[in-house]
């Protein structure tokens, strides 16, 4: 029955109710217990936002679904990082946190996101098929995405280099996201498949699920609006309290938070025989994690009484070249719109050898095995290249949210 199947929205959202209350009556619950309650809150809201963005594509089409559900798809991340960056315009130490909350947002999508679903999802298909399958291959029009992936993380490379995030670079990237959801716009959307409470949403009465779907965007969005800076202080106080680096709870702890439900969808198509879909999820929040997220950072600095540049130091430029590296790695490996098990396996040890290796020397030298894996790949790719990189620029088919069938190659 629908009711049954639309029960974990209501568990979600009743988990949000403790944050609320603390939050609009002012209690103080002390940093760990607050910690728990606003993030278990951003990430229940969270996963109202994926059912309810999954469901809205039954009445929104074309590019104001696209624009739509993008922001949708990122605030509860941004809420986040953008908050860091307001505060650092009157407050310098919180440089670092934003720069610690992109960089491990993006390290944590690539690393471990785009690892965990292609091996999940060639495990699954061995199943199946009852034979070893050695890569995941996406559908052509996946080659537009990964087009704006590979020119923002060339662009990237600006950030390291200079040592800031200025603002002329935050509009222009801005503008380059915004062309993006120019380009997918045209698109002919397809039938969304909706599964688990996505699809009892979906299924709802016209009328009932446009209300329901407009009132848990609405509800999710102020709970995410209100948890964030609460979440964010707190991570910090706890991390004083336990001495522990605050730099990586803020780096690793909130986007794991943020971005869980992210994560579990794309599980979830992959478990379901979609890989190249779930992988296609993945590789378009990439995309804007480089524009939209990169661009808004020094515009929220500015905002919050900063300058015209938000200005990083050592550690943060180290990280940002780290993560640069790592996303050209990720695209050199997918030019070929084939993701083989070997870049899987190479991401995923890669993500976990950067907690073994904390100091900067031993960073440096991971960027350069990033970079020198990505530029082998890059030969081996070489006549994918260019398509790649004028994939934005021209005209080309491309089906939104279409059903596509799992292809793999032996």
């Amino acid at each position: 029955m629908i009711v049954n199947r639309l029960r974990p929205v209501g568990l979600c959202a009743g988990l949000t109710v403790p944050a609320l209350l603390l939050r609009f009556t002012g209690t103080d619950p002390g940093a760990l217990a607050g910690l728990l309650l606003f993030g278990l809150a951003v990430v229940a809201a969270s996963f109202l936002l994926a059912w309810a963005a999954e469901a809205a594509q039954v009445d929104i089409s074309g590019g104001l679904a696209i624009a739509v559900l993008a922001v949708i798809a990122v605030l509860p991340e941004y809420a986040v990082d953008l908050y860091f960056a307001y505060t650092a315009g009157s407050n310098p130490e919180y440089v670092a946190y934003a720069a610690a909350n992109m960089t491990g947002s993006n390290r944590l999508l690539l690393g471990l996101g785009w690892s965990a679903v292609v091996l999940v999802a060639l495990a699954v298909a061995k199943k199946r098929r009852g034979a070893t399958v050695r890569e995941l291959i996406l559908d052509a029009p996946y080659r537009i995405e990964l087009g704006f992936l590979a020119i923002a993380s060339i662009v990237a490379f600006v950030i390291p280099g200079t040592g800031q995030i200025s603002l002329v670079l935050g509009f222009a990237l801005l503008g380059f996201f915004v062309f993006y959801l120019w380009k997918v716009s045209r698109a002919e959307p397809g039938e969304p498949e909706l599964v688990g409470p996505a699809a009892a949403l979906g299924a709802l009465p016209r009328r009932s699920r446009r209300t329901l779907v407009a009132t848990l965007f609405v509800f999710a969005a102020v709970v995410i609006l209100a948890s964030a800076e609460p979440f964010a202080h707190n991570l910090i106080a706890v991390g004083t309290e336990l001495g522990a680096d605050r730099f990586l709870l803020v780096q690793w702890l909130a986007p794991l938070a943020s971005e869980a439900p992210e994560f579990i969808v794309a599980i979830l198509f992959a478990l379901r025989g979609k890989g190249d879909a779930a992988l296609g999820t993945l590789l378009s929040s990439k995309v804007n994690q480089w524009t939209l997220l990169v661009g808004s950072l020094p515009i929220a600095y500015v905002l919050g009484g900063g300058g015209a540049a938000l200005r990083l130091d050592g550690r943060q430029i180290e990280e940002f070249l780290l993560t640069a590296t790592q996303t050209l790695l990720g695209v050199a490996a997918l030019l070929a719109l084939r993701f083989p098990r070997w870049a899987a396996w190479t991401l995923l040890g890669l993500f976990a050898v950067q907690f073994a290796l904390p100091g900067q020397t031993a960073r440096y030298v991971l960027c350069g095995v990033y970079a020198l894996i990505a530029f082998a790949a890059l030969i081996r790719n070489r006549r994918h290249l260019l398509p790649t990189l004028t994939a934005p620029f021209r005209r080309a088919p491309y089906a939104s949210g279409s059903s596509r069938e799992e292809r793999i190659s032996f």
